[in-house]
């Protein structure tokens, strides 16, 4: 038999791959695998359903991230899902496999984080599962959710000439993820150091402890806007970029000068020479929205807080650009998380 290593496909061509030959069958069925969540008729209103799966070594590192924080990120990514569908969650499922080392005391810590972001996002525990590990730690969550049928908003909905915008700002968490990175590394070499987490406490925050834009998708409504795509950002700006694209059948403009960096993210990312564009591009795990709007309703969104217009719609022919401060165009590349 041919072996074929997943890595030549990639964490999307795999799941490509691997789903198509699953048609849709079940007429309560509207959207299945392709976009940040599920979507189930269910009558008066659809039931949007995404899972996450969080790998300890892969996604988690428990050297530097205290397990009730760990708890809380969990929920969070997974509702992060269901509000890039401008939904909103109301359930979640919990299953985690556990190795010998985690004691009860632990996973109460743990708990701890998922009760505090239950509490938070005002979502309900309601089942999931334990088992045996041979190795650390995975987290498996079910976000449910509940959407009025026309306000749901998938990636295949821009349009040429939408609007392109962001939600917050990019690239701290990647940043905090670099200095958590650097404090873990000088402690191996010398256990009698102390961190120095230099008092980031914005980017250390955004990588242990995200939030999901619950605020936003509420802003929406009464707003009275209904974005025309939408996606939320957890494997790097140019990722999503390119799947709205993909999904909606064009190309896109993302200008510079329109993407947000943190004043903390920004110094940060000098510190350690790296470009801060190119972290906010493609650092991942933001859990911000990136969105589409008809230009018809820039004035309901012009002075919102904490929502940038940051691009355009482009012809598909005419590709995924990124245009700099100096007014220079290049191909837009991602290079953001890759799963295997």
């Amino acid at each position: 038999m041919a072996r074929t290593d997943v890595n030549t496909l990639g964490e999307f061509g795999l799941i490509d791959h691997l789903t198509r030959d699953f048609p849709l069958v079940q007429a309560s069925s509207l959207k299945g695998i392709g976009d940040d969540a599920a979507v189930i008729d269910n009558g008066a209103f659809m039931t949007v359903v995404s899972t996450d799966l969080l790998v300890e070594g892969i996604h988690f590192d428990l050297a530097y991230t205290p397990l009730r924080h760990l708890g809380y990120k969990a929920v969070v990514v997974n509702l992060s899902d269901i509000y890039a569908m401008n939904a909103f969650p109301r359930q979640i499922t919990v299953s985690i496999a556990i190795s010998n080392r985690f004691s009860v005391e632990a996973l109460e810590e743990l708990y701890e984080g998922i009760r505090a972001a239950c509490d938070f996002y005002k979502v309900d525990l309601i089942g999931g599962d334990t088992t045996s590990s041979p190795k650390g730690l995975t987290i498996s969550v079910t976000a449910i959710g509940q959407g009025e049928k026309e306000l749901l908003t998938y990636r295949n909905g821009a349009k040429v000439g939408d609007l392109i915008c962001i939600t917050g700002d990019l690239g701290a968490a990647y940043l905090g993820l670099q200095l958590l990175e650097r404090e873990k590394q000088l402690w191996q070499d010398n256990p009698q150091l102390q961190p120095d987490l230099e008092e980031q406490k914005y980017v250390v925050g955004r990588q242990l402890k995200p939030e999901a834009r619950k605020d936003l998708i509420e802003t929406f409504r009464h707003i009275q806007l209904k974005p025309t795509s939408m996606i939320d950002i957890s494997d790097g700006l140019a990722s999503e970029v390119f799947h709205i694209c993909k999904q909606s059948n064009v190309g896109a403009l993302i200008e510079e000068t329109g993407v947000p960096i943190h004043p903390e993210a920004q110094l940060l990312a000098l510190k350690f020479k790296l470009d801060p564009i190119t972290c906010a591009l493609n650092g991942g795990e933001d859990y911000e929205l990136l969105f589409t709007i008809n230009p018809k309703d820039i004035d309901k969104i012009r002075f919102l807080p904490e929502i940038y217009i940051a691009g355009e719609i482009l012809e598909a022919k005419d590709g995924i650009k990124l245009q700099t401060q100096g007014g220079n165009m290049h191909p837009l590349k991602a290079q953001g998380w890759v799963h295997f």
